[in-house]
């Protein structure tokens, strides 16, 4: 049986896949910025230190790249 919730999911893809590339991109950044507002404004920190914790948790665990260290001979 399908839900509610199912068909919201379903439409709301819909709608994002019709839209042109530029407004999804558009609404990609939107939404990154509506969550760093969120997330500073319950953690009590300004925007930038907001997003340099978050940029910090992000590297936790994650093993150091070397792409682009190399040179061709």
């Amino acid at each position: 049986m399908r839900s509610v919730a199912d068909d919201l999911r379903r439409q709301t893809l819909a709608h994002v896949l019709a839209l042109p590339l530029p407004a999804r991109v558009e609404l990609a950044l939107s939404l990154g910025d509506d969550d760093l507002d969120l997330f500073a404004r319950t953690s009590g920190l300004g925007r930038d230190e907001a997003r340099r914790r978050l940029r910090a948790q992000r590297q936790i665990g994650r093993a150091p790249s070397v792409a682009g260290t190399f040179q061709r001979p």
